[in-house]
């Protein structure tokens, strides 16, 4: 079967590879589509400490049951379906505490073993979740990052009418921000410095700062008396971000770290301290929540595919990393077509 794989620093490779035998209790599905993530962009860069080559990425991804393997009824073949990546240990605190998704030791499908950039899959029966006849392929290929901004909003305990900021417009930030629109968000701001990308964010009907040449903390203090937001969605990575997102979240406000940075910043605690700022970290999702997300995903289908921009043919994906990083081509969400 052909499957890009990761072969090395800044290297990616269209190979046919040997199919994965079929094991009791899992599916071999048909690959539809697959969404590259910032976590497919840092293994490419040779910077994931997990990722080792050669390795199959992606793991966002939608597909069709061809065969099931001592299966448990659950799913018939024909079924389009999504998969929880999620790998737990079950053993560590996070797990026995009701917490897996955040497990000393998380694995995921497509960085820990091979993931969904392929024509086939052999993938386990108990992760898998059936996609709505009404969803196109497109749209369920957004469940994954999807679920990650559910979760982000749980763990923000954001309420309806609250006003917000949206650091980032990368493929998470959009998410968030359209999840916040359907949410009832009183305000959306989302900044970042890919005019594109936040040309996109206009369409959607969001405000938008261009920060190359719009100072953030003044425009949000000018719009707000001074006041700030409720809730700031930290989606970027970026230093800046951390070094501003106190500065306008207000008092008794929630910094949501949505974006995972990968190194530490400096950070204005004293912020917190006098304005008893409240900062949360999100990481991934539940089960629960990713379930959630595949019904959810249908109702905002609409703004979803807008943040698909590009669909890329597996056969022609060798290019896609550099594709991502020039700014001249304007990607937000890429897709590959693993039939193509």
């Amino acid at each position: 079967m052909k499957a890009l794989v990761y072969t090395a620093p800044h290297k990616v490779e269209v190979q046919d590879v040997p199919e994965p035998k079929g094991r009791s209790g899992a599916a071999k599905v048909k690959m539809h589509y697959c969404g590259i993530c910032g976590s497919d962009i840092g293994i490419f860069a040779g910077k994931h400490p997990r990722a080792q080559a050669p390795l199959v990425l992606g793991h966002e991804f939608v597909g069709t049951i061809e065969e099931i393997k001592d299966g448990s009824g659950r799913f018939a073949v024909g079924d389009r379906v999504v998969a929880y990546p999620l790998i737990s240990c079950g053993e560590c605190l996070a797990c026995r505490t009701g917490h897996p998704h955040v497990c000393k030791s998380l694995k995921l499908i497509g960085i820990d073993m091979d993931g969904g950039i392929a024509d086939h899959a052999w993938i386990d029966e108990d992760v898998l979740f059936k996609v709505p006849d009404t969803m196109t392929n497109e749209i369920a290929a957004l469940v994954e990052p999807l679920a990650v901004v559910v979760r982000s909003l749980h763990q923000a305990q954001f309420n309806v009418l609250d006003s917000t900021v949206v650091t980032g417009a990368g493929p998470i930030g959009v998410l968030t921000a359209i999840v916040l629109k359907h949410s009832g968000a009183s305000r959306i701001v989302v900044s970042d410095v890919d005019q594109a990308r936040l040309d996109v964010c206009k369409d959607l009907g969001l405000e938008t700062v261009n920060v190359k040449d719009t100072n953030l903390v003044d425009y949000i203090n000018d719009s707000t008396n001074g006041e700030g937001v409720d809730i700031v969605f930290e989606c970027s990575g970026a230093p800046s971000s951390a070094a501003e997102m106190t500065k306008i979240t207000r008092i008794g406000g929630t910094i949501c770290m949505t974006g995972i940075h990968k190194e530490p910043r400096p950070v204005d605690l004293r912020d917190m301290n006098f304005k008893e700022q409240n900062l949360i970290g999100s990481r991934v999702y539940t089960k629960n929540e990713f379930e959630v997300s595949v019904a959810y995903a249908q109702t905002i289908a609409e703004d979803l595919a807008k943040v698909v921009t590009q669909v890329v043919p597996l056969t022609q994906s060798e290019g896609i990393f550099d594709m991502i990083a020039d700014p001249a081509v304007n990607t937000v969400k890429v897709l590959v077509d693993c039939q193509a």
